[in-house]
């Protein structure tokens, strides 16, 4: 998750730098992987405007550009999509671009240009967050950029940005707002919600289009709102660079609107062409047999029954919670969006997204779980933000098919527990307030009659703790010790050793026998090795094994990365000989290794067996000393090694066969 600085500061007062604030959030359980600094590394450009262009006298592919850029300049460029009125990045005389490159007043075919028209690839910018018409030829602004105004101010390249490395349990913090949270909750700093306030016009939506959910169990909620009258154009700065600083590439005004929210809140939208849909009606079912539909990337996809679909009166409209379809793509001649913010079941968008190969920044959130009480606010805020920056009317209310409610979460937490797995003497009052910090709702209780450890009556706090939606991963006491302990701090924890939690008597046999196993091994002079369970039909070609070997029956890996580990092992040798392979290719000689593992035998059940298995390899010479002359490592060597280690776990009769494989 990547989190620009100066948006997170729009939320909540930040009296840190980023590198303080990034220290804060890994100390506390939410660990930032890096911070960038976007930072450009031109300078001396701005942003203009064209005001007129007119042909070269003397050049067929150049023209001659008048541009306002704080000043009238005049400026010679071959590129292929200029036009007036275009807003622009202009390199004035003395300006650098990344490389050190420097820009000077210059004379094209007897026309002198008083500075130069930047692409983007000149700014030294991320092609991929840019419009495909910008990338031949000179890159368009914002049409609001001010002209003179530093163009690393309107593209929003004057910020940092923390990249998140999220655990999946902290869903929630796919959000903006969030992470905001988590910030204020951390330095006690004020939080500042967006506005989602809806000025509303005299048309009901209920009169104008309709939703059915016909597939309840993968659809807990389903909100729309109509907004008409939108005018569809590329999005003001500020909200390009707030895109672009989070990794998004700007598209135009709505679309920009549904992905700035899915940032801001963590709730996926999505905006639908309203003359697009047949009959102006939303139904939610799964996909019918043979059904197949073309999503925005232009690809035609089958769907299955197992899919959930979002559709019209004829046909599937949207891959729920994918990707929609080009069907009711919004184009510049859309005028009306239906817009739609939903919660589907994580599950099935999980199925759905890898049997379609297709991943999003939609499917990513709702694999994870969305919050169910945060649809509405969500779709509130979308159309407030069209009815500014897109000239439209929002009819008034909103249609919400809400079939599975959300069951209030309490959970009571006991302070003594707290304190006993913490190890801490932290009191309830100040556990109420650390949780308090992070918006959950806090009521302290007294228990009457409770015991204490003499057997003596005494009263007992008891902390009964309502849970918001957005935070899913909070279940149990013990999610709720955890939180203390965060924001408490780490470091403020008493150091103290562990109990002896792996004495001997609390192990099972099966563990007794791995670790005397490992033991007798490594006494034996091996070295252990871990090798990948997964390994390709080549290791076992190599191995020269007849067709009707029991290793040649293996459990197949239904999605592998690559073949070379689509198979689950059925021994542990392929992967001690490419162990020994490496080192002997690299003269690392003489090679004495072995290891315990799984392997992986295929049953008529769902689930095949996995038997623990020990292997050793041995390869060279060896010497027991310095005095003692080498001896090669062959058979009887490994033979000896595997009496030992069956005499230590007291197996016997056993039988020893050679074999050339």
């Amino acid at each position: 998750m990547r989190v620009p600085y100066k948006w997170l500061q729009q939320y909540v007062d930040i009296n840190l730098s980023p590198a303080e604030l990034a220290e804060k959030l890994t100390m506390a359980g939410l660990a930032v992987e890096g911070i960038e600094d976007l930072s450009p590394e031109f300078r001396g450009v701005v942003a203009g405007r064209i005001k007129s262009i007119a042909p070269h006298p003397n050049s067929d592919h150049l023209v001659i550009c008048r541009v306002d850029a704080g000043r009238e300049l005049q400026l010679v460029t071959g590129a292929p999509n200029v036009y007036a009125g275009q807003a622009v990045a202009v390199a004035l005389d003395g300006a650098r671009l990344p490389g050190g490159k420097e820009i000077r007043r210059a004379t094209f075919r007897g026309v002198a240009s008083e500075g130069m028209l930047c692409s983007a690839q000149e700014l030294g910018l991320d092609v991929s967050l840019i419009s495909p018409a910008d990338r031949e030829g000179i890159i368009t602004l914002p049409p609001d950029a001010t002209p003179g105004a530093g163009v690393a101010e309107v593209l929003g390249l004057n910020d940092m940005v923390l990249v998140l490395e999220l655990t999946p349990n902290r869903a929630d913090c796919l959000s903006i707002i969030n992470v905001a949270r988590e910030v204020a909750a951390l330095t006690g700093a004020t939080l500042h919600l967006p506005e989602t306030a809806v000025p509303e016009d005299q048309g009901r939506i209920t009169d104008l289009a309709t939703v059915e959910i016909e597939a309840p169990d993968l659809c807990a909620r389903y909100v729309a709102r109509l907004v008409r009258g939108v005018r569809i154009a590329p999005s003001p700065a500020w909200l390009q660079a707030r895109l672009r600083a989070a990794g998004m590439r700007p598209i135009n005004n709505v679309v920009d609107i549904t992905n700035f929210i899915m940032l801001e809140m963590g709730q996926p939208l999505h905006a639908f062409d309203y003359d697009l849909l047949q009959q102006h009606c939303i139904i939610v079912r799964r996909a019918e047999p043979g059904e197949t539909i073309k999503t925005l990337d232009d690809v035609e996809r089958e769907l299955d029954p197992e899919m959930l679909v979002i559709a019209d009166a004829a046909r599937p409209v949207a891959v729920a919670g994918v990707m929609g379809g080009l069907a009711t793509e919004v184009t510049p001649e859309t005028t009306s969006i239906l817009i739609e913010s939903a919660h589907f079941d994580g599950a099935s968008i999980r199925r759905t997204s890898r049997k379609l190969g297709l991943r999003s920044e939609a499917s990513t959130r709702f694999e994870r779980g969305v919050n169910l009480e945060g649809v509405t606010l969500a779709a509130d805020r979308a159309a407030r933000l069209m009815a500014e920056l897109a000239g439209g009317s929002v009819a008034r209310g909103l249609i919400d098919s809400y079939v599975k409610q959300r069951q209030p979460v309490t959970i009571l937490l006991r302070p003594e527990r707290v304190n006993y797995l913490l190890g801490t003497e932290i009191a309830p009052a100040t556990m109420k307030e650390l949780l308090e910090r992070l918006h959950l709702e806090v009521i302290e209780t007294v228990e009457e009659g409770a015991r204490d450890g003499n057997g003596a009556g005494c009263h007992r706090s008891i902390l009964r703790v309502g849970i918001p939606a957005y935070r899913g991963d909070l279940t149990q006491e013990v999610d709720l010790v955890e939180e203390i302990a965060r924001l408490y701090g780490y470091n403020n924890i008493p150091v103290t050793l562990p109990g002896n939690i792996t004495a001997r008597e609390k192990q099972t046999p099966a563990q007794r026998w791995e670790e005397v196993g490992r033991q007798a091994a490594a006494m034996a002079g091996l070295t252990e090795v871990v090798t990948y369970s997964f390994i390709g039909p080549r290791a076992l070609d190599q191995l020269q094994l007849p067709a009707d070997h029991p290793w040649r029956r293996t459990v197949q890996i239904q999605n592998p990365l690559r073949e070379e580990q689509s198979l689950m092992r059925p021994s542990l040798l392929p992967g001690l000989l490419e162990v020994a392979a490496r080192n002997a290719s690299r003269r690392v000689l003489p090679v004495a290794i072995y290891e315990m593992g799984r392997v992986f035998i295929p049953t008529d059940r769902q689930l095949p067996d996995e038997p623990l298995r020990l292997g050793g390899l041995v390869m060279g010479s060896s010497s027991r000393g310095w005095d003692w002359p080498a001896g090669e490592m062959d058979f009887f060597y490994l033979k000896g090694i595997g009496e030992n280690i069956l005499a230590r776990v007291k197996l016997t009769g056993t039988a020893w066969e050679a074999t050339d494989r």
